[in-house]
């Protein structure tokens, strides 16, 4: 016997596979999306928006960025995108640079100020993710670094 997603005590061969996919489909996506919201919920005080978090972090780990390339990054329409990097380069956490090899192209860079943003969220992100991880059981990471290697396999097919 084993409990289902209810709770409820199933035989060993109890459901059919394809109900057990997705009884895990629907707890993984919750759990995913729970986790998600948990973690953007995790900020310093002062913290840019969501979307401007987003831009700074993309900027500072691949450098300068068209605004073509930060939308398609983002799944977001250049209009939309262009509203972030405005308000980013107003508030003076980015910049827009002409591109060296083509003057026509506008590339967007991170300022200091913006990395220092960029680098503050992700230290307190981790160290909340951190603390999560040491309360657990070796057994319960063990398998959480499972579940990431698999999730990450999932998420690059």
């Amino acid at each position: 016997m084993r409990p289902d997603a209810t709770g409820t005590e199933q035989p060993s061969g109890g459901p059919s596979e394809a109900a057990t996919v997705s009884e895990l489909n629907a707890d993984l996506r919750a759990a995913v999306a729970r986790i998600y919201s948990r973690f953007r919920s995790e900020r310093v005080p002062g913290e840019v928006t969501d979307a401007a978090l987003f831009v700074l972090t993309l900027l500072r780990k691949h450098g300068p960025l068209t605004l073509t390339e930060l939308s398609d990054r983002a799944r977001v329409t250049p209009g939309s995108m262009s509203q972030t990097v405005n308000r980013l380069t107003a508030d003076g956490h980015a910049d827009r640079r002409r591109d060296p090899a083509d003057g026509r192209r506008v590339l967007f860079v991170i300022t200091e100020p913006g990395a220092e943003i960029a680098d503050a969220a992700r230290r307190h992100r981790e160290s909340w993710l951190n603390a999560k991880l040491e309360a657990l059981t070796p057994d319960q990471r063990r398998v959480l670094a499972e579940a990431s290697r698999i999730l990450r396999d999932i998420a690059d097919s």
